[in-house]
């Protein structure tokens, strides 16, 4: 009786966790992570997501370990997006580096990997990683772009909520409600500032105005919850991330 007992509190608890990883939709957000599956993704290059990313209680988790014999790869949506407000949420273990990359164009054949074409917004342990020594490659930086004017980024271990906003040329990020990037794309500031990056000679990079949203695979354990997108199609708000949005 007593061990019944104990099974059920510990589905109970189980069941309780999960739910509580589930945010609900902020108002005109759609769910782009059902929670159960890896529905909506793939890996790069692939038509199926590799075995090595795992949905685990409403969270999908990088397992290095599971990612053997090319069963990794950054994660990328089956759609492209283009004026749009992505949310999540993500931690990382010790020592760990990942990326939310956005405006990917999956081409195979003209581009071998996610970041050869899109934008990156770091996701790192800023004291356990070596990138963390190196300017816009913190958490939360435009990676190797524009450094974040603050770093609102919480301990390893823990879960940190990310807002990219993509709006008509208009680039705001967020991290756990902290206005950390702002900047605009595709003028010519915005040219000088690839012209002085390493990806100065790659021609795809940031070329693209439209693309694939993806999650970094850099071998190491990384997991994200609650990917939320919303879209637009015309210009209402010409800025980043006023209230309301």
């Amino acid at each position: 009786m007593i061990k019944n007992i104990c099974t059920s509190l510990i589905i109970i608890l189980m069941i309780q966790t999960s739910n509580a990883q589930q945010a609900p939709l902020a108002k005109g957000f759609k769910s782009i992570f059902d929670g159960q599956s890896t529905t909506g993704w793939h890996s790069y290059g692939k038509t199926t997501a590799g075995s090595g990313w795992k949905v685990e209680e409403g969270v999908l988790h990088f397992d290095p370990t599971a990612a053997q014999n090319g069963q990794g790869g950054d994660l990328v949506t089956d759609v492209e997006y283009e004026n749009f407000h992505l949310k999540l949420e993500w931690k990382v273990a010790a020592n760990a580096n990942s990326g939310i990359i956005f405006y990917v164009k999956e081409d195979l054949a003209k581009f071998k990997n996610t970041y050869e074409t899109g934008l990156e917004m770091q996701v790192l342990d800023n004291e356990g990683h070596p990138d963390g020594k190196i300017e816009k490659h913190r958490s939360g930086d435009l990676y190797d772009l524009v450094k974040s004017t603050s770093e609102p980024v919480k301990p390893v271990g823990e879960w940190n909520s990310v807002d990219i906003v993509c709006k008509f040329g208009k680039l705001t990020m967020l991290m756990n409600g902290v206005k950390v990037v702002e900047t605009t794309l595709w003028d010519a500031n915005f040219k000088t500032l690839v012209a002085g990056s390493k990806f100065a000679s790659w021609p795809g990079f940031a070329a693209f105005k439209k693309g694939k949203i993806a999650l970094q695979d850099h071998g190491d354990h990384v997991w994200f919850r609650n990917i939320q997108i919303k879209e637009w199609n015309s210009m209402k708000i010409t800025t980043g991330c006023e209230a309301g949005m």
